[in-house]
């Protein structure tokens, strides 16, 4: 895998939240992902912090791969301005796709659905699924709570250590994708198999 043509999926909120800071950061991490010529794979939704990010990257010259279920084009709002829109019958085929076009991952703030999202290629990463990396972009401590309990989880001997590491935490948006990059640059891994999933 090339670190300098990666491409970086981001699950984010529908809605932009109540701090501008949330705004602020899905704009700063699109713009940072087409600065460096690399491509976003995300939900293809027009609005929230989905929107955001996608018409920041695609400002700054990246390539936008948005995937959306036929059920939310509508409620989201398909965005029509992207490099590529693929509209898919269901959540797991979109969550598939995006997996299977992604070298990283990252998890903005958001609501159930980007938690729901940020978990499931968690767990198939440790199901050996894939060993891509993973992010979490922790913007003015939003996700702290979530982060204590992961801890919390593992005291209790229900998560390793090892895999609690598997999370990369940043509080700004290029030092995490520095960071996730040099993390691809530095696995050895094993062909991704999402077919099992």
């Amino acid at each position: 895998m090339n670190p300098t043509h990666l491409s970086v999926c981001v699950y984010c909120g529908s809605r932009h939240g109540t701090q501008p800071a949330y705004t602020a950061a899905a704009r700063e991490l699109g713009t940072a992902i087409g600065a460096r010529g690399w491509q976003l794979v995300y939900g293809g939704g027009k609005v929230g912090l989905m929107g955001e990010i996608a018409d920041a990257t695609l400002l700054a010259g990246g390539r936008v791969v948005g995937v959306i279920p036929e059920s939310l084009q509508k409620l989201e709002v398909g965005h029509q301005g992207l490099s590529e829109l693929h509209v898919v019958p269901t959540m797991h085929v979109r969550k598939q796709l995006m997996a299977q076009r992604a070298d990283v991952f990252i998890a903005l703030p958001g609501g159930i659905g980007t938690l729901e999202e940020l978990y499931e290629v968690w767990t198939w990463r440790q199901l050996g699924y894939h060993d891509q990396p993973i992010g979490l972009l922790n913007v003015q401590g939003y996700y702290d709570d979530l982060l204590r309990f992961m801890a919390h989880t593992v005291a209790e001997g229900f998560l390793s250590q090892a895999q609690l590491r598997n999370l990369h935490v940043g509080t700004e948006p290029q030092g995490l994708l520095a960071e996730l990059a040099s993390r691809v640059a530095g696995e050895s891994g094993h062909p991704d198999d999402y077919s099992r999933v």
